[in-house]
């Protein structure tokens, strides 16, 4: 009887899995998006407002893209692990 109750309680959970694992997802890349246009914008403000440091800008610049698009990998990885 406690067995057919929580074998049941686990279907129903599988689709409010499935549809928090999408929600997931898509809050991981609009994150991502979001975080490097600000992370652009605000790289041409200092070579623009600083033009010597430029190449030290633009270095740091992609470092910090290649983090967050690697934790938005790893959330849409950690998504993809709960379907």
């Amino acid at each position: 009887m406690l067995g057919t109750i929580l074998l049941q309680a686990v279907v129903e959970a599988a689709g409010l899995a499935k549809a928090g694992a999408g929600i997931g997802a898509g809050l991981a890349v609009i994150g991502a998006g979001i975080g490097i246009g600000k992370i652009g914008a605000s790289a041409m403000d200092g070579m623009a407002r600083q033009p010597e440091a430029t190449n030290d800008i633009r270095m740091n610049m992609i470092i910090i893209a290649a983090l967050v698009e690697v934790s938005a990998l790893f959330a849409i990885v950690v998504c993809g692990f709960i379907l």
